[in-house]
């Protein structure tokens, strides 16, 4: 991991079993569906429900800062806790990342290969839950930096310095699939005009860590995602797209990178935004 940008965003299993009673760290196990919590996590981790903490009912990132700073309070997560982010899905952590560090925690670090790492290391899993002492946490508004808002995406459009990156799988980009799904009413597949895709998986070995800093320097270079262009990723409501900005500005170090947090969710609904299938 030394050749990445920034290898201090990474920590594997031997580094958490080190930390694991560590009170200046908190381990956060982090999926939009609590059975794999449920059926064994890490030791100590905490459950945080991706829909309903950081979704909304209409997947739109949730950033009222009350509501973060009483799930991270409540959490046992204070402005100077070190989190450790591992999920079941490889797409999640990543994305959670991106989201505390748009809230302006300092220290998150992610678990290279998530919970398929932690098992197929050997290390144990349980299904007691920790009781956590509650702390104070202070959020703050969203890095305007670290995100790009429709009006962002729709200026991109045709622009040769910049880059539209879809990295939804290639149904959703063909428009044969909307969140997943066959496109239903008003819904509209397809991908934004000129973007490039790219699925998000790509950046992956087999066991879900993530792949050496020259493999992904020439993977994305081979579609035109350069470190000297801008680059917009999106997806269907943010998760995945967070997941290749986390490779691009952690991993390869490109200094001009935002998510498209609404992605299709939001683009797709809309009656007048340009769309290509």
């Amino acid at each position: 991991m030394k050749d990445y940008a920034h290898p201090e965003v990474l920590v594997d299993p031997r580094w958490v079993t080190e930390h694991l009673t560590d009170p200046q760290v908190r381990i956060v196990d982090t999926h939009i569906d609590p059975a794999p919590y449920e059926s064994g996590h890490i030791p100590g981790a905490v459950f945080w429900n991706g829909f309903g903490t950081l979704l909304k009912p209409d997947w739109s990132i949730n950033f009222d800062k009350k509501s973060i700073e009483d799930f991270c309070g409540r959490s046992g997560i204070d402005n100077d806790t070190t989190v450790i982010v591992y999920s079941d899905h490889s797409a999640v952590a990543p994305w959670v990342f991106w989201f505390l560090k748009s809230v302006g925690h300092a220290d998150v670090r992610i678990l290279n290969g998530g919970r398929k790492k932690w098992v197929a290391d050997g290390h144990a899993l349980t299904t007691e839950v920790p009781t956590v002492t509650a702390t104070s946490y202070a959020a703050r508004e969203p890095d305007p930096d670290l995100r790009a808002l429709q009006e962002r995406v729709q200026a991109a459009v045709g622009q040769e310095n910049q880059v539209l990156l879809d990295v939804r799988t290639s149904e959703e980009y063909r428009g044969e699939l909307f969140l997943l799904e066959p496109p239903q009413g008003s819904e509209r597949g397809g991908h934004i005009p000129g973007a490039t895709h790219l699925y998000y998986e790509d950046a992956l070995n087999a066991d879900d860590t993530f792949k050496s800093a020259d493999e992904l320097a020439a993977l994305y270079a081979s579609h035109g995602v350069t470190a000297d262009k801008e680059t917009i990723t999106y997806c269907a409501v943010g998760i995945r797209s967070a997941h290749t900005w986390f490779v691009l500005t952690q991993l390869l170090g490109y200094p001009a990178v935002r998510s498209f947090d609404a992605s299709w969710n939001l683009w797709g609904r809309l009656p007048d935004t340009p769309v290509e299938a």
